[in-house]
């Protein structure tokens, strides 16, 4: 397929590239500094854009099959972060002017503002609490994309992440804001970002979770 990436030269982003480009796909890598990716494959071309821009996206996303964005933006104490809402409010746009109907994206465990309830005492009052600004602004992502009824998008939610590659290990998913254990409670905290990049390329062959949200951990 033809695949158009944004947040590339993330961590996350880095995964999907390379897993994209072995398993044949075309890969168009859009970044805001093309010297951030250090991957060079026949398969991959590495275009500079305004993600916060539909007619700079527009461009790039003519002829692709699919937009997969891993685009992550830094938590703020002060001020609250627009960069989800902002870039997806421009990808959407481009999407419809490029004529591109898939988009793939990722948020994370607990966006819902009473999800976190069940999570352990640390994360729930500790880490929810240090990282709520970018939770509100990935759960008005996730809710602008409900409402946009042209597009068949996907919101993959991992919980935290760990910088390791691919594992063999099976999925366990859930519809919804994490991933429950037998008796409710979260299952697991952390996955790989390799394996986030798995999963996100596994739906390329798959309907099962259009115009939906899905949280994701290993088993």
């Amino acid at each position: 397929m033809k695949i158009a990436v944004l947040g590339a030269t993330g961590q996350t982003g880095q995964y999907l590239v390379n897993q994209a480009l072995q398993q044949g796909h075309a890969v168009t890598a859009i970044v805001r500094n093309p010297g951030k990716l250090a991957v060079h494959h026949d398969n991959l071309k590495v275009v500079e854009a305004d993600i916060f821009s539909a007619d700079s996206l527009k461009t790039h996303f003519k002829g692709q099959d699919v937009i997969m964005s891993c685009l992550g933006f830094p938590a703020s104490l002060f001020s609250a972060v627009t960069g989800y809402t902002m870039s997806m409010n421009a990808m959407i746009s481009a999407m419809r002017g490029a004529r591109v109907n898939r988009i793939i994206t990722m948020t994370s465990w607990y966006t819902e503002p009473n999800s976190g309830t069940q999570s352990s005492y640390l994360i729930r009052f500790l880490l929810l609490p240090m990282i709520r600004s970018v939770l509100t602004n990935m759960f008005e992502m996730e809710q602008f994309l409900q409402k946009t009824g042209d597009i068949s998008w996907t919101v993959v939610r991992p919980p935290g992440l760990k910088n390791l590659p691919a594992s063999a290990q099976e999925f366990l998913t859930h519809e919804g804001y994490f991933v429950p254990d037998g008796s409710g409670n979260p299952a697991g905290s952390a996955v790989g970002r390799g394996d986030v990049a798995r999963f996100m390329l596994s739906l390329l062959n798959s309907n099962a979770w259009v115009k939906r949200g899905v949280a994701i951990t290993t088993k």
